[in-house]
């Protein structure tokens, strides 16, 4: 079997603990409030604040001004960028406060269970986590931000967000995945072997994030995922090189 699919499954077989379901809900449903809240207050001025820009564009605004059908299709597409955005916006919300408090905890339980053999060497730390996550947040959203224009591009309002959310996976949650099992070097030489694994995980987990209800557990979900995908491999690593599994407790 696939490592990747391996991994998935796994996860899903984690989701039956309930000391694990819970770290699952709570980060999408907090996310969700917060942005709900936000595009509650903001969403007038966020619209106004494009439709200005736009206006900007001489060419777009003679054509919109000239036709009330073409203003009205330009409204809608602003709505639909924005909500786009949104969406996003509320995945990296969860995605962070999973990698920052939920992860950690779930991490705790389920290598407790499933990786008990598997010796502990702290690599990285809880600082280490949170600055971990909040430096892959600003780098994902100002990546949002720059790449803005080009949503306006058909198709590209929905590739690029997944592309950037599937980046943001992949280096919020290998390092929380690894912190507590593998050494510094360790940390480094898993993910850099297994990219490409990583990569399709990424993807896969955020494509999740555009399925109603199932984002909202999709980052708690994703982190899951990694960690058993990277923690398989660290011990397939150790294994491969000879050295002794045992357990770090």
């Amino acid at each position: 079997m696939s490592p990747v699919f391996q991994a998935l499954g796994r996860a899903l077989r984690s989701l039956a603990r309930p000391d694990v379901i819970w770290h699952l809900i709570w980060p999408g449903l907090a996310s969700l409030a917060i942005w709900a809240v936000l595009a509650a207050i903001f969403w007038g001025s966020l619209v106004g604040g494009v439709m200005g820009w736009i206006g900007d564009w001489q060419w777009l605004s003679g054509w919109m001004g000239d036709s009330e059908l073409g203003a009205g299709f330009v409204m809608v597409v602003v709505h639909i960028i924005i909500g786009l955005l949104i969406l996003p916006l509320v995945y990296v919300t969860a995605a962070l406060i999973v990698a920052a408090i939920s992860l950690p905890m779930m991490l705790e339980k389920v290598a407790a269970s499933d990786y008990a053999m598997l010796e502990r060497r702290a690599g990285g730390s809880q600082v280490g986590s949170v600055t971990n996550a909040l430096a892959a947040g600003g780098i994902f959203v100002l990546a949002m931000l720059v790449s803005l224009p080009l949503w306006l591009v058909p198709g590209l309002g929905i590739v690029i967000p997944l592309l950037l959310t599937a980046w943001l996976n992949r280096k919020a949650f290998r390092y929380d995945a690894l912190m507590m099992h593998a050494d510094r070097d360790e940390m480094k030489a898993i993910p850099e072997q297994h990219a490409s694994g990583l990569l399709m995980l990424g993807v896969g987990c955020a494509a999740l994030g555009y399925v109603p209800f199932l984002n909202l557990v999709a980052p708690a979900f994703c982190g899951l995922a990694f960690v058993h995908y990277l923690l398989e491999a660290l011990q397939r690593h150790r294994s491969a090189n000879g050295w002794v599994v045992v357990d770090g407790n």
